[in-house]
């Protein structure tokens, strides 16, 4: 009988060494590492965090693994839960995994990186190790997320349904299961997976939880599939199994295997500013408006910005409103981004702290803004005019956002340079440290334990 997509993806998973992996995915991996981390530190105080370290501390437990930047150890799947949901606190980290050319809706990197460091800690695996599984898990779960529709119609949130079977990939490889195993464990994911778009369109904290979710599921549902557990036998296509479930349908079904175990994919943007990717365009003509012209905010009268009515009906187009969760209000919010962008010439972590959100000039700022659908402009692109108080009209237009992987990516430089806006953020990792850190991540497959470099990400 000829094998399913699952057992296909699970015996490549189990077989894949770090060999198999050409030079340029290992440097991207690398600097999506590097990003990954960055945002982790960045996000370790964010609203919510403490609250959530103080709980998992006080369910104690069997110390494998550590939370990073704080420096506790708890059980592994607590670990990876936290610094999952610290790596996402911001909205920073990679996004949108490209399966041949064609960028997918996805948040694949905020779960996979800190669950891989967690678990190499716990086994105490080597770098090559390390980054041979988590390509796996990068790559099976941008497998899966490619393979669907990308039908959002539902209102499941993909971060906690692919996520999980990736972490899972990862979780079986480092902890040595079987291809039964590997495979009942993807059948115990699909139990776990979930989590809902609500979230976002609440403006809620819970909007970074399914990020720790699917790092906890997957690394449960590896450890129960060693223990002897079983799960469904295709997690995928299954009477009642992930395509039927959570998707409006297997539209690519050829994406789950070819060139499976000859090309590896993985998240190809990195995000330049710290919030969601939907508004960054909007953020350029911003910033290019005040760059090439100079612009005073006081100077402005008006703001049109004309966007894809997708841009608009999206939770990021609705009128900008903080609710109990500040951070979640701006971080979505097409006014709140441009608004930031105009007023201060930049927009960075420290813009999205509950103090800076509740500043008056960004509350008047936004009452100038309006948006506009316009048939001309593709979603995630901006077109902006800015009307000035002296009757000009200035108009700027977004049709390459930086950090796209393939028309206007970000350069090493600039992704390191980034890393340190996170570090100088947080105030919790020295420059000593981070500059360490930064040396053997670089040649993390060198590195004979991934263990030696926890104490580089702790206070």
């Amino acid at each position: 009988m000829e094998a399913t997509a699952i057992e296909r993806l699970a015996a490549n998973a189990l077989k894949t060494r770090f060999e198999n992996f050409d030079k340029d995915t290992l440097e991207a991996t690398k600097y999506r590492i590097i990003d990954t981390l960055g945002c982790l530190i960045g996000g370790a105080l964010d609203t919510g965090n403490l609250e959530l370290l103080k709980h998992l501390i006080e369910q104690d437990g069997k110390k494998e693994a550590t939370i990073l930047v704080h420096g506790v150890k708890v059980p592994a799947t607590s670990a990876a839960f936290l610094n999952c949901i610290m790596a996402r606190s911001f909205d920073f980290e990679p996004v949108s995994p490209l399966y041949e050319g064609v960028s997918c809706p996805g948040h694949v990197s905020g779960t996979t990186i800190p669950s891989a460091f967690t678990l190499a800690e716990m086994v105490n695996a080597s770098g090559k190790e390390m980054i041979a599984a988590l390509l796996v898990g990068d790559d099976i779960a941008t497998r899966i997320l490619a393979a669907s529709g990308f039908g959002f119609t539902l209102g499941w949130d993909g971060v906690g349904t692919v996520n999980t079977f990736g972490v899972t990939a990862i979780a079986g490889c480092l902890l040595g299961l079987d291809e039964l195993q590997l495979r009942n464990a993807f059948g115990i994911a699909l139990n776990q997976i979930g989590t809902t778009f609500q979230s976002f369109w609440d403006g809620t904290t819970a909007f970074k939880l399914p990020q720790g979710l699917a790092a906890r599921a997957g690394i449960l549902s590896a450890q129960l599939a060693k223990a002897g557990w079983t799960g469904p036998e295709d997690a995928l296509f299954g009477k009642f199994g992930y395509y039927k479930m959570f998707t409006e349908g297997c539209e690519k079904p050829e994406a789950l295997t070819d060139t499976l175990g000859k090309k590896y994919y993985y998240d190809g943007t990195i995000k330049p500013y710290p919030c969601c990717r939907i508004p960054h365009a909007a953020i350029q003509c911003a910033l290019e408006l005040v760059k090439k012209h100079n612009i005073k905010p006081d100077d402005i009268e008006s703001v049109n910005l004309d966007l894809a009515q997708g841009g608009i009906d999206h939770v990021c187009g609705h009128p900008f409103k903080i609710g109990a969760f500040p951070h979640g209000n701006a971080a979505f919010s097409y006014e709140y981004a441009t608004a930031t962008a105009f007023l201060f010439g930049s927009v960075r972590p420290e813009h999205f702290t509950e103090k800076a959100i509740r500043n008056p000039q960004v509350t008047d700022f936004i009452k100038k803004i309006k948006l506009t659908p316009a048939k001309d402009v593709e979603f995630e692109k901006a077109r902006m005019t800015v009307t000035l108080k002296d009757r000009r009209k200035l108009t700027e237009t977004c049709t390459r956002v930086k950090g796209d992987p393939l028309d206007n990516p970000m350069t090493h430089e600039e992704i390191i340079e980034k890393f340190w806006v996170n570090v100088e953020f947080s105030k919790k990792i020295s420059r000593k440290k981070a500059s360490e850190l930064l040396e053997k991540l670089l040649k993390l497959e060198k590195a004979d334990s991934v263990r030696n470099l926890i104490p580089l990400l702790v206070v």
